[in-house]
């Protein structure tokens, strides 16, 4: 279901998605992803679903939305892999403009370098980059990028973009406890993104079960240092390591709402019972889930979260 929610957002308050890449199409194979590893690594741009159609979907799902009285905050481009590679996006973009909501495209960054993403982009009324390091070392162990793509292309990317871009941009920094947490790294990373100056800094950690076990999130000591470092650097800095409540919004069938979020937003349990209950969903149906394979059950800091399964 290329279009998702809303659910809630720390940063862009009620979020409507829109899943504009197939599961798990990406230029990163993080170890922190909430969504597991990359199955379908590349760096090539490409066609994925007909623009007009996600348009028309996002168009049902918000007439639905406005019958119960509920308008998004943003359209928010945050799907299965990295948006940047749908070859459509600028266009999609330009479609849901129809609408009157501000739209958003949350992004790893990794192909900005290219003009025509950055085109794309612009497009976009708030843009998020993430910048995790600018360590090669650190960016290859926490990110694990494709095997084309250079960092010093995409420093510059980004760069380039925060010259161009009318908007309003955002970075996002996940830190890994143990691997690009460090102080000299830190200070190099708030140096660099000084110097893109986006209008806040975001410092995350993993709050969501990572693709991988030895993805650690960091304590409180190390973020308050982290968000120390990125603020004596004169940059707004905020840490975003809070959970985000419970609203989530659906809309269609509840079974197929929760899959769909699922897909990109890994849900708490007392989340996904609220959700199916609001939904007016038989008891038992999370359970269900889990048993046909479509769901799985994941513990992480403590509590217990759902995630899509791909493949069924």
């Amino acid at each position: 279901m290329p279009v998702f929610g809303p659910v809630p957002s720390r940063r862009l308050g009620v979020s409507l998605g829109i899943n504009n890449i197939p599961p798990k199409h990406c230029t990163y194979s993080c170890v922190y992803c909430q969504l597991g590893r990359t199955s379908s690594m590349t760096a090539e741009r490409r066609y994925f679903y007909p623009p007009a159609g996600l348009a028309v979907e996002a168009g049902r799902k918000l007439d639905k939305l406005a019958a119960a009285g509920v308008r998004p905050d943003y359209l928010t481009f945050v799907p299965d892999g990295e948006p940047t590679l749908d070859v459509n996006l600028g266009m999609e973009l330009e479609l849901l403009k129809k609408h009157g909501i501000k739209t958003a495209v949350i992004s790893n960054a990794s192909l900005v370098f290219m003009p025509e993403v950055r085109r794309d982009l612009a497009l976009a009324d708030l843009v998020s980059l993430k910048v995790d390091s600018v360590d090669e070392e650190a960016w290859r162990a926490v990110d694990r990028p494709h095997g084309a793509l250079k960092l010093r292309d995409i420093l510059e990317g980004v760069a380039s973009f925060a010259r161009e871009y009318k908007g309003r941009l955002v970075t996002e920094t996940m830190l890994v406890k143990g691997v690009n947490d460090g102080e000299p790294a830190l200070r190099r990373t708030a140096a660099f993104l000084a110097g893109v100056k986006p209008a806040m800094a975001y410092i995350l950690t993993p709050t969501r079960p990572p693709a991988e076990p030895g993805a650690e999130k960091c304590g409180e000591e190390a973020m308050t240092a982290a968000w120390n470092i990125f603020s004596s650097a004169g940059l707004a800095a905020e840490i975003v390591a809070g959970y985000e409540g419970n609203a989530f919004g659906g809309g269609g069938r509840p079974e197929e709402e929760l899959l769909a979020i699922c897909s990109v937003h890994p849900m708490r349990e007392d989340a996904a019972e609220e959700f199916l209950g609001r939904a007016g969903a038989a008891p038992g149906t999370l359970g269900e889930l889990v048993r046909r394979g479509l769901l799985a059950r994941s513990v992480f800091g403590g509590a217990v979260f759902y995630l899509r399964k791909f493949g069924k």
